[in-house]
């Protein structure tokens, strides 16, 4: 499968759904950081006036009804934002499992969005191509999330058919993310984390001061296990090609652990119902 097709991350809304109502195994992304905005609507409790509390807070109604003042209490709203970093640079354009990387990368962060707006967050995008690097600005609600998707189609189409040759930097996404986010908010980062550039390490330690910023390493099968043998192969930093044993998954993740960044896995191979996406 090459092209990314918006119906599948669409369904998984009712899969998220079902795992957050204990119906399915599936292990979704947690941690949720939130910010209190404003009293709330939900009454958190409704009793006697005692010395200290705020006046602003006696109810009028039940002050009447029980001839004592009484005071309402509210459980504050939550105001959960996430944005969702999806890398479609060349690397990512390949898979020898099921799907592209890329795409295993959509489908990593669909679950990730549609876990946000189910619990009431908003959601934004940053896409990131050969060509260029484009957000889409948090907003709530499905709605919120269909217009991601649609990001997310649009930008691994160009991708796919603007290959280009290198891949750019990462950290252009991460400050990014950080100009965007509200202190608090949730960055979540879709990659194979090849070709990080000289200032991801830093730009990541700086949004990870500010942000619940993590990642979804993408991982295919044959950077996991290369079948055994001798033969000829590809890779970005040799294209003519060489004979030999592939590497498997290189230690990019070592450094960023060491800065504390919570790294979880997703398996090209295995459909999303069946990903586990915690660290």
């Amino acid at each position: 499968m090459i092209a990314l097709d918006a119906k599948p991350l669409l369904d998984l809304r009712g899969l998220v759904r079902r795992a957050r109502s204990g119906l399915s195994v599936t292990s979704l992304p947690g941690g949720l950081v939130t910010r209190p905005r404003g009293r709330g609507l939900e009454t958190a409790e409704l009793r006697a006036f005692e010395p200290g509390d705020d006046p602003r807070h006696l109810d009028r109604n039940a002050t009447a009804r029980t001839g004592q003042p009484q005071i309402r209490l509210f459980h504050a709203e939550r105001d959960r934002t996430t944005i969702l970093i999806a890398d479609f640079r060349p690397s990512m354009l390949w898979g020898t499992r099921r799907t592209l990387r890329s795409i295993a990368a959509a489908e990593a962060l669909a679950l990730t969005g549609w876990d946000a707006v189910v619990t009431g967050g908003r959601v934004g995008l940053i896409a990131v191509t050969a060509a260029d690097t484009n957000l889409l600005a948090p907003q709530a609600r499905d709605q919120a999330m269909v217009r991601v998707i649609g990001g997310l189609v649009q930008a691994h189409a160009h991708a796919v058919s603007n290959p280009g040759a290198e891949d750019p930097d990462l950290s252009v996404a991460l400050a990014m993310a950080n100009r965007a986010a509200p202190r608090g908010a949730e960055i979540v980062l879709a990659s194979a984390l090849d070709s990080l550039g000289a200032d991801f390490q830093d730009m990541a330690q700086a949004l990870s001061a500010r942000t619940q910023f993590r990642v979804l390493q993408i991982v295919d099968a044959f950077e996991i296990e290369a079948p055994s043998g001798r033969y000829r192969f590809a890779t970005r930093s040799r294209p003519e090609g060489a004979v030999g044993q592939p590497g498997t998954v290189a230690q990019t993740t070592t450094p960023l652990k060491e800065i504390g960044l919570e790294i979880g896995r997703y398996d090209v191979a295995r459909p999303p119902e069946q990903q586990t996406l915690h660290a």
